[in-house]
């Protein structure tokens, strides 16, 4: 079982995501998440607003909030629901949604991982930390071009201008 955006601290996304500029909203049980690209369970994106539900899962969320870091200031001023982005964007936010899983507590590197397995997300090399260890170069050098990550591997907590 992947772990839920209800199973974390509030205070602890939250806090990760205004280092953005974004906002956690809390949509209730059954209810519909606005800005879902996937529908279900998925976390929605709208402006700088992160929708989530209890049963959301956290790896969807980060993943979510990472694309909205990632984008260009263009698509973030007209973004709702599809974040789109190409493949090189993509590769950085799985990474950056990796790195920054260490920012909560109740998850972690280990842990972000094994969810990103578990839900199908799919790697050449096999698994998500497979590929984080071995075959991110291209991913991390995106970051770091566009200011996201320090040369330690470090958030920037920056935008992508």
């Amino acid at each position: 079982m992947v772990l839920l955006c209800g199973e974390v601290a509030n205070d602890g996304l939250a806090t990760l995501l205004a280092r953005y500029g974004m906002v956690l909203e809390w949509v209730a049980d059954g209810e519909a998440i606005p800005g879902s690209f996937w529908g279900d369970s998925e976390a929605g994106l709208i402006a700088n607003r992160l929708l989530v539900r209890r049963d959301t899962p956290l790896h969807s969320a980060m993943h979510e909030a990472c694309h909205y870091v990632c984008m260009d200031q263009q698509r973030r001023q007209g973004l709702h629901t599809d974040a789109g982005g190409g493949y090189d964007e993509e590769n950085g936010v799985n990474y950056l949604q990796t790195l920054l899983s260490d920012f909560i507590p109740e998850c972690g590197r280990s842990r972000m991982f094994a969810d990103m397995d578990e839900w199908g997300y799919s790697y050449r090399l096999g698994s998500a930390r497979a590929w984080f260890e071995q075959d991110a170069a291209d991913a991390q050098a995106w970051l770091r071009r566009h200011g996201l990550i320090d040369a330690d591997d470090r958030p920037t907590w920056k935008l992508r201008q």
